[in-house]
């Protein structure tokens, strides 16, 4: 499927000038570098807010001249407004590696050098530990059963069931699941591995639990909507690709019914599924294998969780004097 194109991009902050090297930015980053679009929304709001910000704070309409002479003081003082605006450190980095990228792409255009964005030191970010679910929630999640009563077609909810299934028997991104065609899914008893496409468009093998493929079959029984094997195997109300914004919604709601934390998200099953293979001694390499982690640094914070469960055990049960 070919990708729209960046729309042009008219900014009352900036020139016509900048604002054309801006939409050609986020289309290379688009088009070369394959960024999803949710990434380059980020980057383009960053962009834009600092844009307004230097705007007010040189006292006129930013030129691209005068912002290829960017200092490191301005961008300090970008950075100082939006930490007093309560930004967090993510965030803050996420906007310098904007401005960076952006600052790249202009001097390979030839416009300038801006050093400066180099000189900024990246915000110290601390770190989350992701939130699982505990193993008889994460369980109850997965149940079809649980969604039985819901006033929803019986299809509706075997679907939704069948999607968390994945995110928690696989540890898939909900990306990945929705992005599955249904030629993907071995129908039970006939495979027990999924080739997912994750981020960056690379392509892994995962397992499969029988009873998640079980889940997925007893959805396409029931789903009236044609399914063709190079198609989508999970399809909306209308036959169209389903959106990761309705099973964020189902999560809502059982969220309500089971009495779970707002921290049971759709994709803090995935965190679940490797939290509780790492609880059951599962091999840290392999989790990263499993998850589609480029490096082992971003697996090893579940080694995190595993310790504050063991400290909290101990805190909890230890017989003091």
């Amino acid at each position: 499927m070919t990708k729209p194109a960046v729309p042009p991009i008219n900014l009352v902050c900036a020139d016509e000038s900048l604002s054309l090297q801006m939409t050609r930015w986020l289309a290379h980053l688009r088009t070369e570098r394959r960024l999803s679009p949710k990434t380059l929304e980020a980057y383009a709001r960053d962009l834009r807010q600092c844009l307004m910000f230097l705007s007010g704070h040189w006292g006129t309409r930013v030129s691209l001249a005068r912002f290829a002479r960017l200092e490191a003081t301005d961008i300090r003082a970008f950075m100082a407004a939006r930490r007093a605006d309560d930004v967090a450190g993510r965030s803050l980095a996420r906007a310098l590696a904007g401005l960076r990228s952006f600052g790249k792409f202009l001097e390979r255009e030839g416009v300038g050098k801006l050093g400066a964005l180099s000189a900024i030191r990246a915000p110290k970010i601390g770190k989350s530990l992701p939130k699982p679910l505990q193993m008889a929630a994460a369980r109850q999640v997965v149940d079809p059963d649980i969604r039985a009563g819901e006033n929803r077609e019986p299809w509706i909810w075997a679907r939704d069931a069948a999607v968390m299934a994945l995110l928690y028997g696989s540890g898939l991104r909900i990306s990945e699941a929705l992005g599955l065609l249904k030629r993907d899914v071995p129908k039970p008893g006939e495979g027990d591995v999924l080739v997912v496409t994750g981020k960056g468009n690379k392509t892994r093998m995962v397992p499969v639990l029988q009873s998640v493929l079980q889940a997925v079959q007893d959805y396409i029984a029931q789903c009236p909507h044609p399914l063709p094997a190079d198609g989508p195997v999970f399809v909306g109300a209308r036959g169209g690709p389903l959106s990761p914004r309705i099973i964020q919604l189902t999560m809502e709601r059982l969220r309500g019914a089971l009495g779970l934390p707002d921290s049971a998200t759709p994709h803090a099953l995935r965190h679940s599924f490797a939290t509780h293979l790492l609880t059951r001694g599962g091999d840290l390499r392999a989790i990263q294998e499993l998850l589609g982690h480029a490096s082992l640094s971003t697996t090893q914070v579940y080694t995190g969780i595993d310790t504050e469960r063991l400290f909290e055990v101990y805190r909890t049960a230890h017989p003091r004097p």
